[in-house]
């Protein structure tokens, strides 16, 4: 069941939903990234619905979402002052922290790591539920992307109703808020080293990240050089496997030139229908295969970093059709602000 909570954010829709948490159920949640299945993060039952009906492995941490800095205490045990100041620069908003987790909470979610990730979501709707939950004794929501685990993330309200008609024996309650206006999941800074460690790109940039740090004497720094630093092993963390994001279709990065070559040979021995996504006009296809008539489809991506972002999924999902069999993807710049984009379809194609 999906309720127009922007239409109704401060009246029915939030509330009916914050019930719902409370009583242990689960619940499609807009964020300004993706959507969420939340649930209670302190209610191991419920927090252990999502892992059965997304089917993720129990030990892969949730990310929690709060409304507000002041509630980081109630689950983190440290927040060192770099991981501070993150905070102060980018919540509400696309980042998630990882700190060292206080012992008596949220074990579930955290999959059982003595770290927990945390995230103050900065959608309108995402904050609304997230206070009146708070009020109802609901303290910090569980919410990985409202996908199949591995799966193509969503981005509206109706791609959740298509992933989870049904959890369990319910109809799932969602949370219409729009399209996700960031459109690919948080950046992931792992503060629990004593070093900031990026860990996922995402909503906000490596650059903006480093600026911030820079100021307070923390330099960003890769996975690879923590590991040389620190004894401590990394924790695990939400969508940072190698095979993620995948539609179900093949996806396969190229460069224009290599795609043209790679049509010579599928056009001679077509395998099924084929999606290209691709930010020039490939030229290297007669018009009539442009046009769909020959199975192939030509989709635009935007040539500006945060538009692709915005449509990355939905267009994963667009161009997923029963009958794709591949789709290849215009390699991307390499420069700092594709980064997300750029995680998200290695992954996608892994």
């Amino acid at each position: 069941m999906i309720l127009n909570a922007l239409r109704a954010r401060e009246a029915h829709a939030i509330e009916q939903a914050a019930q719902a948490l409370r009583a242990g159920d689960l619940i499609g949640l807009p964020t300004e990234t993706v959507y969420g299945l939340a649930a209670d993060a302190n209610n191991p039952a419920a927090v252990a619905k999502i892992f059965k009906a997304k089917d993720r492995p129990a030990d892969h941490p949730l990310i929690v979402h709060v409304a507000q800095a002041s509630e980081v205490g109630h689950f983190a045990s440290e927040v060192p002052p770099f991981a501070q100041a993150l905070m102060s620069a980018f919540w509400p908003g696309p980042l998630t922290l990882i700190l060292p987790r206080r012992p008596e909470v949220a074990a579930v979610a955290a999959g059982g790591q003595l770290s927990i990730g945390l995230r103050c979501p900065s959608h309108p709707v995402a904050q609304a539920l997230l206070k009146r939950a708070q009020a109802l004794g609901v303290q910090g929501v569980a919410a990985p992307s409202a996908n199949r685990f591995g799966r193509v993330s969503p981005t509206t309200a109706a791609h959740v109703a298509l992933e989870f008609p049904k959890t369990e024996t319910q109809d799932l309650l969602i949370l219409d808020g729009g399209p996700c206006e960031v459109g690919i999941e948080s950046s992931i800074v792992d503060c629990s080293r004593g070093v900031p460690v990026l860990l996922r790109p995402g909503g906000v940039s490596r650059t903006a990240l480093t600026e911030v740090l820079s100021a307070c004497g923390h330099p960003l720094v890769s996975p690879e050089q923590a590991a040389q630093a620190s004894t401590q092993q990394a924790p695990k963390a939400s969508g940072t496997l190698t095979a993620h994001y995948a539609p179900r279709a093949q996806v396969r990065l190229m460069s224009l030139a290599d795609m043209q070559a790679a049509w010579l040979k599928w056009a001679a021995s077509p395998k099924g229908h084929l999606a290209l996504y691709v930010r020039e006009k490939p030229d290297f296809l007669p018009f009539d295969v442009v046009s769909g008539v020959h199975a192939v489809k030509v989709f635009k991506m935007p040539d500006n970093a945060d538009a692709s972002a915005h449509c990355l999924f939905a267009d994963l999902r667009r161009m997923d059709e029963p009958s794709t069999v591949e789709i290849w993807v215009q390699s991307i710049p390499l420069s700092a602000e594709w980064e997300g984009v750029a995680d998200r379809l290695r992954r996608a194609a892994a």
